[in-house]
């Protein structure tokens, strides 16, 4: 699960909640759980995840490639992402690809998101980094996501079906980035995000992702992302579709284990 599924929670409450819905991981959200320039606090909270038997997937930063615009300020914030990746003990850090949608980015602004995102890149060793796919950035686009990932070597995606767009087209774009994707973040949203509905509602599309996911044969991280309501009360049956759909395509006892991690 995402911990920004229940942002106002204290960690141990969402760590609880992970473990009683029979989750493998947690991504912890810079904005709510991760403090910036707290390394001994992050760390905490990294060996708190895995004391409860749990891995933490990512830590989902909410920095923007390209901004602020000045070299140094970029740096810094930067190196303060990385720190807390590196303490909370994580595989990967999610970024932003900028702050502006590819229609509106002009050159020069692509130009300085794609130096920034090859700057995180070059400089977190092992740790992956990997684009938000949301509105407002340089992947909300297809063809402008595929050409910003094959021009920054090494990075690296996640993918959630656009609000409002439908199946087949929401399923075009994620096979068409599928080489790239690392992480998938699971919600039902419907026809706007103010129309949280249960994972069911769009049980054909989540089924179908599951199965484009498996086909690959890597392991690419299933995490719940939002529950109708912000409710707690529903994690663990929200859990327990996605872990339906997940076997669905990667029987328990296929052989292979399933490519996907549901978190």
């Amino acid at each position: 699960m995402c911990s920004v599924t229940y942002r106002p929670l204290p960690p141990e409450r969402i760590i609880a909640l992970a473990r009683q819905a029979g989750l493998e991981h947690i991504e912890w959200g810079q904005d709510a759980h991760v403090r910036l320039g707290d390394e001994a606090g992050v760390g905490r909270l990294g060996e708190a995840t895995r004391a409860a038997g749990l891995s933490v997937s990512a830590l989902g930063s909410y920095y923007q490639a390209g901004v602020p615009a000045d070299p140094e300020e970029a740096e810094h914030l930067w190196r303060q992402v990385l720190a807390a990746a590196r303490a909370l003990g994580t595989p990967r850090v999610r970024v932003w690809a900028g702050d502006l949608a590819s229609a509106s980015a002009g050159p020069a602004d692509r130009r300085r998101t794609l130096d920034r995102l090859k700057r995180c890149v070059d400089s977190a060793g092992d740790i992956v980094v990997a684009t938000e796919f949301h509105a407002g950035t340089l992947t909300d686009e297809i063809e402008s996501a595929l050409s910003m990932l094959d021009e920054v070597p090494g990075l690296r995606t996640y993918w959630q079906p656009p609000n409002g767009m439908p199946d087949d087209e929401a399923l075009a774009g994620l096979r068409a980035v599928l080489d790239h994707v690392d992480a998938v973040h699971v919600f039902s949203w419907w026809p706007t995000s103010e129309d949280r509905l249960p994972l069911d509602h769009r049980a054909a599309l989540w089924r179908t992702v599951m199965g484009v996911l498996a086909s690959t044969g890597r392991r690419i991280d299933a995490s719940l992302e939002f529950v109708p309501g912000d409710d707690p009360g529903m994690l663990t049956g929200e859990a327990a579709t996605l872990r339906r759909y997940v076997d669905e395509v990667c029987p328990v006892g296929s052989g292979s284990g399933p490519p996907s991690g549901a978190g």
